[in-house]
């Protein structure tokens, strides 16, 4: 696992080059899948910000600070022009994917569509462009991706009151999926931190830049502190999972799996 901070200017290595790096994420809020990350290419493109989905991350070079993926910078160069400080519409997802012959993750029944994990995903060849627009055409501009920048900040209130702001997020670089807000509570419990999963959350105010979740403040400050500079362990997961008497998101992750093997993908 590892922090949209520390995911922050890893370098993004093309198969013929140096693309950028890592500026911020984009996720869905329904799954909490990170769908793309958003990639400052500096003078190579003239500063242009391009997409990148975890589709096409084929190694993560922790030492290094990099992320290898499977395209070319000519593809990179040629692909659909997103402005990424405006929210990014289905219609532009469809037009990203046909693109590069990626599948669309919201047409099957796992967390990537037809998989579970974003990578060893078969790519299809590019779309035609008369069926990239045939899509573009029949999907809504509505959208549910939002910005790990854009959602930082923002308020987080337990059962019984407001117990601290997201300070960052947890990434399982597995399946890509956030696995936890990074809560920081110092305006209530002095310089300690925790983590909340989304699992947790009830309702989330886009509007009003709040997140509610299913806890008591009570039960958070009696929460097993996080450690920003040091691992997540399964052996801390197991103490937060118990304090907390939640189940723990790899058993629900095993019963998906296992449908996900006996369907044969």
């Amino acid at each position: 696992m590892l922090t949209n901070k520390r995911l922050q200017n890893f370098v993004i290595h093309a198969t013929d080059g140096e693309l950028g790096y890592v500026h911020e994420l984009y996720f869905d809020d329904e799954t909490w899948a990170i769908r793309y990350l958003t990639v400052d290419t500096g003078g190579w493109l003239g500063g242009r910000r391009v997409l990148i989905s975890p589709f096409s991350i084929v190694r993560t070079d922790w030492d290094a600070r990099r992320l290898d993926v499977a395209l070319t910078k000519k593809q990179v160069e040629d692909s659909p022009n997103i402005d990424t400080h405006r929210p990014v519409s289905r219609q532009h997802e469809a037009a990203y994917l046909g693109y590069y012959g990626f599948p669309y993750y919201w047409g099957g029944p796992f967390l990537w569509g037809t998989a579970y994990y974003p990578t060893g995903v078969a790519v299809s060849e590019p779309y035609s462009a008369e069926k990239v627009a045939d899509r573009i055409r029949k999907e809504s501009a509505d959208s549910h991706l939002r910005s790990t920048g854009a959602v930082t900040g923002y308020h987080i209130e337990a059962t019984d009151g407001e117990i601290g702001h997201v300070e960052g997020f947890v990434v399982d670089d597995e399946t890509w999926a956030i696995r936890y807000m990074e809560v920081a509570t110092r305006n209530w419990l002095p310089g300690k931190k925790v983590l909340v999963s989304p699992a947790w959350i009830e309702r989330v105010s886009w509007m009003d830049s709040k997140v509610r979740v299913g806890l008591s403040r009570e039960a958070i400050k009696g929460a097993p502190e996080y450690d920003e500079f040091g691992p997540i362990t399964r052996e801390y997961e197991n103490r937060l999972y118990f304090h907390y008497g939640r189940p723990p998101y790899w058993l629900h992750d095993a019963e998906h799996k296992s449908s996900y093997s006996l369907s044969g993908v």
